[in-house]
């Protein structure tokens, strides 16, 4: 049986082969290399660094894919997606090539509910400094971000979070409009 998983993809500097837009569209094409099929890529966005004064602005981008791989094995693919691309991990929320974000699927929550809850509430001050060790799915700051929103509703603004209960196209719009208007289609 094959999984959807919906992934956030974005970069703000450089790789070997070009500028963000050509990395992530580079990477778009590389994932076939890992039996995935993509299903849906959205527009490129222009979206200001997150956070703010990190570096340079980020394109964004969200895709569909499908593919037989649990959870698990799919963050592995898109590490070495990542890695193919020049990706280093050396600080969180830092200047990056590429990153590839595994979203969330179907209605999974990982590792479980309460896991999950402790992690979507974590302060935003604690959100810095504190890391999963594990895989948290749905990705636990998605509600939060409109450069993860704003592409993915182009791809699927009927998914609903199984934690929340909240579609993509809901939690966008719970959004301050200043977030969403930042987000700019290329």
């Amino acid at each position: 049986m094959n999984n959807i998983w919906l992934l956030a993809l974005g970069g703000n500097l450089p790789s070997a082969i070009g500028g963000p837009e050509v990395t992530l569209k580079s990477a778009c094409a590389s994932l076939r290399q890992f039996n995935l099929k993509l299903c849906k890529v959205s527009r490129f966005y222009e979206t200001p660094c997150f956070p703010p004064g990190a570096g340079p602005d980020y394109i964004n981008a969200a895709a569909m894919v499908e593919t037989p791989l649990d959870a698990h094995d799919m963050l592995a693919v898109l590490h070495e997606v990542e890695a193919e691309f020049g990706r280093e991990r050396d600080q969180r929320w830092g200047m990056r090539t590429l990153d590839i974000d595994l979203i969330g699927g179907q209605d999974l929550v990982l590792p479980d509910p309460e896991t999950h809850r402790k992690w979507t509430s974590l302060p935003p001050q604690e959100q810095v400094r504190a890391t999963p060790d594990q895989l948290i799915l749905p990705h636990p700051r998605l509600q939060d971000r409109a450069f993860v929103l704003v592409p993915l509703n182009d791809i699927a603004p009927d998914w609903v979070h199984p934690a929340t209960g909240r579609s993509v196209s809901e939690m966008l719009a719970a959004l301050p409009e200043s977030d969403r208007k930042a987000v700019i289609p290329l």
